[in-house]
């Protein structure tokens, strides 16, 4: 188990459901194939549209419709389990399921705003790095790269980021999966 690949989405098909007391991940329906979809042992699951309700380490395909995760640290507190939602699996540093920092969205603010500040990993090929130039979401370096944002008390958007793992992405296995650093 390595602990960060290349590739910033591995499966995302259909919804799931989680169970944080079991620490059991299903899917909703018949429509993902964990056992051959690729997944393995070390991927990320993002549970919820940008990882709204938090991040987990895969430690199991238990089958075509179930995974198993080895902890329920990086998610939103209070919860037990997930409702039918999104997920995505990637190769992210693992380290980043219980930074703080990257931990699931909570309802936090800066002290300089009262808007909620948003956090998420992003894997970002050279060539994203090439089209966000010039945009608020212009980085410094291909790799994971934490992204920071919210709106100031003059409600302008403030965005900070930190590499953090260099040139972890490459151009040739990067999916055209995010938003917000678009691929072509």
């Amino acid at each position: 188990m390595a602990l960060w690949g290349n590739k910033d989405l591995v499966y995302s098909d259909g919804t799931i459901t989680v169970n944080l007391t079991t620490k059991k991940v299903e899917r909703v329906g018949t429509s993902a194939t964990f056992d051959t979809a690729g997944i393995g042992t070390g991927n990320v699951i993002s549970v919820g549209a940008g990882s709204t309700f938090g991040y987990a380490v895969i430690t199991a395909v238990d089958s075509a419709g179930a995974l198993s995760i080895a902890s329920t640290e990086g998610f939103v507190s209070g919860l037990t389990t997930v409702p039918a939602t999104t997920y995505e699996i990637s190769e992210r540093p693992l380290y980043t399921v219980v930074d703080s920092v990257y931990r699931a969205p909570e309802e936090k603010t800066t002290g300089f705003s009262t808007s909620p500040v948003s956090t998420n990993v992003y894997g970002v090929d050279a060539i994203e790095v090439g089209l966000a130039t010039g945009t608020s979401y212009a980085v410094t370096h291909s790799g994971w790269v934490g992204i920071t944002s919210y709106i100031d008390m003059h409600g302008n958007l403030r965005v900070k980021h930190e590499v953090l793992v260099a040139g972890g992405i490459l151009t040739t296995t990067d999916a055209d999966d995010d938003a917000l650093f678009a691929d072509s």
